[in-house]
Order: C-alpha cells, then structure tokens, then sequence
C-alpha cells in the first residue's frame, strides 16, 4: 500500500513549466526583475521560481520558494511577484503559491548568479 501523501514514484517533485507558451519568456523576464532585499541576484537566477505554468486563458500560476522559511519577506514576495507579471501583455490573472518541496538548495542557482555570488 502507498502513502497517499508520498509523490508517486517518476514524478517530479518540480512541476514542468509552459515553456511553450507565446507569453512564458516575457513572464519569466517580469520574474527576474524581481530580487530577494538580501540578494544581489534576482529570484528566478536564484532558482526560486519552480514553476511557471501558463493555461489557456492566459492565468498565470507560479509556484516559488524562498531560500529559508524564516525568509524576512516571505509575506511580501508573492506581491512583489503579482505586481511585476500582471502588466505583463496577454496575462489574464496570475496566482503565486510559496512551496517548501523541494527545500532550495544552492544547486538550484543558475550559472550566473552562482559567478555573481562568487561561488564559481
């Protein structure tokens, strides 16, 4: 018997994003304009954004992360999130849920924010 609660072996713990969606590219460019106040990187270099998925109507659900629970901005990074993608042309409503699964990790950093943290 499987625990309901345990992902189903072959899932990923990352849901994909819509990368094929017209608007994906201009929408993750919205989330790099934003940064975590403690980071000189944006949150999408820093691998916070897990997952841009993008549906017919153009609603936007972002699932993030943020480095640490006790993250001092937890309650406003969400907004801030809201507030760069909504003008964004096309998008119809968009919708950030904060995860803890998987924990971030410094592997989740892109090449770039890894050079410009100086841990390459």
């Amino acid at each position: 018997m499987t625990n309901a609660s345990e992902p189903l072996e072959g899932t990923p713990l990352i849901a994909p994003s819509s990368v094929e969606h017209p608007l994906f590219d201009q929408i993750a460019d919205a989330c790099k304009s934003v940064y975590d106040p403690e980071i000189p990187v944006n949150i999408y270099e820093l691998g916070l954004i897990y997952t841009i998925d993008i549906n017919a109507e153009n609603e936007v659900k972002i699932i993030m992360t943020l480095t640490a629970p006790g993250c001092p901005v937890a309650g406003e990074m969400p907004g801030w999130i809201v507030d760069a993608v909504s003008p964004v042309p096309g998008v119809k409503d968009v919708d950030v849920e904060i995860t803890w699964e998987p924990p971030w990790g410094m592997e989740m950093m892109s090449d770039e924010a890894r050079l410009e943290l100086g841990f390459m």
